[in-house]
């Protein structure tokens, strides 16, 4: 599988949990921006998509000629592909039939929809720019307009959201028949509003929340596939399944992340930077790695473990880490069943625990 991902930075404002690759009020720079990545797909060559997805930033900042000229950008980039599944990102506030129109004719199959959550209020202190009923109202243009996959991006944890509210606003959400949701928990990232505000999230109130919430996903039929995705069956992300699983992707645009021929890059971060030197000739590139070895083992063990269903251990990689499984299964985050491994319940919630036992220094947790 290879995937291609291609990051647009624009938004209406930046949200105090947000430490993306976002720029507001940059719009404007927009052909520019496109212009850009041509130049950058020309430079990197040949590639054969599988997979797009187009994410931010906010990609309906973009208006809808700019969306039609994205795609033209990546038909004369990639002549032939037939992508096995698009999506694309929006905000309701930015959604409209016309943008909707273009996308479904440029052949996206799913839409993810930015809603956050349902209480106009957290909304507000989050720096969300639409209401619970725009959101709704955002969903059901989308359901009346394509055939595609709908999948809503809810967070658990904002300041001044109750266990109540959250709980309401997921059944609010499930009553619209999303086809996937992700539910993530607030984390306040170094770089966002909230951390520099010294604020930090209740993990406590979190595990609460999110016990109840995936039994709730569960009755509505979405099946719980990766940490923080649930689907119907056949509605699974196959472009996030890729980077589960280890595989090769290709990043266009300022901050975006590649994998190919065992090499990881990322693109500088800057707007201003990434125009310069894609302008220039230069490459985009900020920082690169090659794992080989046990930290390339180490690394298809935690990207494996994401998946709710787990990984197949190989002799290799059950050797090399032999003593971190043992201890992950003795306090009972990963369940090991013949050769495969996956994390329990418990270690759902402490994932991060437990990946740690595959980066180095490589000390078993005790």
């Amino acid at each position: 599988m290879a995937g291609l991902y291609v990051h647009i930075p624009f938004c209406s404002g930046k949200c105090a949990y947000c430490d993306f690759a976002s720029f507001p009020g940059r719009g404007e720079g927009a052909a520019r921006y496109l212009r850009a990545l041509a130049a950058e797909a020309r430079r990197r060559g040949s590639f054969a998509p599988e997979t797009l997805y187009v994410g931010g930033g906010t990609p309906t900042e973009l208006s809808a000629g700019e969306i039609d000229g994205l795609f033209d950008v990546l038909d004369r980039a990639y002549p032939g592909a037939r992508p096995a599944e698009t999506t694309f990102e929006a905000n309701p506030e930015s959604v409209d039939e016309r943008k909707l129109d273009v996308l479904r004719r440029r052949g996206v199959t799913r839409l993810s929809l930015g809603v956050q959550a349902l209480d106009d209020e957290v909304l507000r202190r989050a720096g969300r720019r639409h209401t619970a009923a725009r959101a709704e109202a955002a969903f059901r243009l989308a359901r009346r307009e394509g055939a595609w996959s709908l999948s809503v991006d809810l967070i658990c944890g904002l300041p001044g959201q109750s266990r109540e509210g959250f709980i309401d606003g997921l059944r609010r959400a499930l009553a619209w028949g999303p086809d996937h949701l992700s539910l993530y928990a607030l984390e306040t990232h170094e770089g966002s509003a909230w951390a520099r505000s010294g604020l930090a999230a209740d993990e406590d109130a979190q595990r609460d929340m999110l016990e109840a919430a995936w039994a709730l996903l569960a009755a509505a039929g979405l099946a719980h596939y990766e940490i923080s995705n649930f689907a119907r069956p056949g509605h699974e992300s196959r472009h996030n399944l890729n980077y589960w699983r280890a595989g090769e992707y290709l990043g266009l645009g300022c901050a975006a992340a590649s994998h190919l021929g065992g090499a990881r890059e990322r693109n500088v971060q800057d707007l201003d930077e990434y125009l310069r030197r894609v302008e220039a000739g230069e490459p985009a590139g900020a920082e690169s790695e090659r794992l080989a070895g046990k930290d390339k083992l180490g690394e298809r063990a935690l990207l494996g473990l994401r998946q709710v269903a787990g990984l197949e251990l190989d002799e290799e990689l059950a050797g090399v880490f032999s003593a971190q499984w043992s201890e992950l299964e003795r306090r009972g985050l990963v369940r090991l069943r013949g050769r495969r491994a996956a994390l329990t319940h418990e270690g759902l919630f402490l994932a991060n625990e437990a990946f740690a036992s595959f980066v180095p220094p490589y000390e078993t947790a005790s």
